[in-house]
């Protein structure tokens, strides 16, 4: 289905948010626009948002599947003013997700259980969010793949990752069940990176209700939304293995010529499994069983 514009869409097509989960996916470019699509219906998203230039042609097949909406994603404050009027015209409850193009979302034992049953056991678990990291892939031949892109030949880092108290600017005390966390190429080129984009955490899964607001650092208006588990016990987590710091550092022409290998000596292929990114620690399977 496709729509003139985000209005319109608000407008005519908000039976696409009757029933979750919901995935928004945020065009920013065509660099494998296509395969993000196709992964995350996979996945097992009822309802799948495209927001994207009008420049991007997908088959028949695959439009046919998904809701389109033409969107400058590259504007100041895109990213809020897209997904916030989302969440306002979904009914209370509906899980959702976001995530721009370039990326694929994991989760525990992916392979065999489909995102549908992830957020049913999370729910059970009386959550409302699940962290995910956004773990960063990158080409190792740039001079083949000069966009640091190539699914087939991916790359990830398997150390550096850290965490650190995230405080609450009111009173400088830390905040319960938050952190803020690194790593990645954001880590590894971070005088590339503003110190704002540093983090590697994201709340990219999560129920709609009144009020609620997904703010510019990808954190929400509700704190507790933003905790990375209960009270109780560890809650799981998801990763989006990400090509989009990676095509950024490229792209810049700040960081382009700085840059001639993303590898290093704690590198090694991306192996497209959730085994792997459960054994790196890159992601928690929790309770889930």
């Amino acid at each position: 289905m496709n729509y003139a514009s985000l209005d319109a869409f608000l407008a005519e097509g908000t039976a696409a948010l009757a029933k979750g989960p919901v995935a928004l996916i945020l065009v920013e470019d065509l660099v494998e626009a296509e395969s993000t699509i196709r992964h995350h219906l996979k996945a097992g998203f009822r309802s799948v948002l495209v927001f994207a230039p009008d420049r991007l042609v997908l088959p028949e097949e695959l439009a046919a599947k998904v809701h389109r909406i033409p969107r400058d994603m590259h504007r100041p404050g895109a990213l809020t003013d897209t997904v916030n009027p989302v969440i306002a015209a979904a009914p209370a409850d509906t899980w959702m997700y976001y995530c721009y193009n370039a990326e694929y979302l994991f989760h525990p034992f992916c392979e065999t259980r489909s995102v549908q049953e992830l957020l049913a056991f999370h729910t059970e678990e009386r959550r409302r969010s699940m962290l995910t990291y956004v773990v960063d892939l990158y080409a190792p031949d740039l001079a083949q793949n000069p966009n640091a892109v190539n699914l087939g030949t991916a790359m990830l880092d398997r150390a550096g990752y850290y965490a650190l108290a995230r405080k609450d600017p009111a009173t400088g005390q830390p905040r319960e069940r938050q952190l803020d966390f690194f790593g990645g190429l954001r880590w590894r080129f971070e005088e590339h990176v503003p110190v704002t984009r540093r983090k590697i955490d994201r709340i990219a899964l999560f129920r709609s209700r009144p009020g609620l607001e997904l703010r510019r650092d990808n954190t929400f208006n509700d704190e507790e939304y933003n905790t990375y588990s209960c009270p109780w016990h560890h809650n799981m987590t998801a990763a989006i293995a990400s090509f989009r710091v990676a095509k950024a550092l490229k792209f810049n022409p700040g960081s382009t010529y700085d840059i001639a290998d993303f590898r290093w000596y704690n590198s090694e292929p991306f192996a497209w499994h959730s085994q792997q990114l459960m054994d790196l620690g890159l992601m928690e399977p929790g309770q889930w069983f």
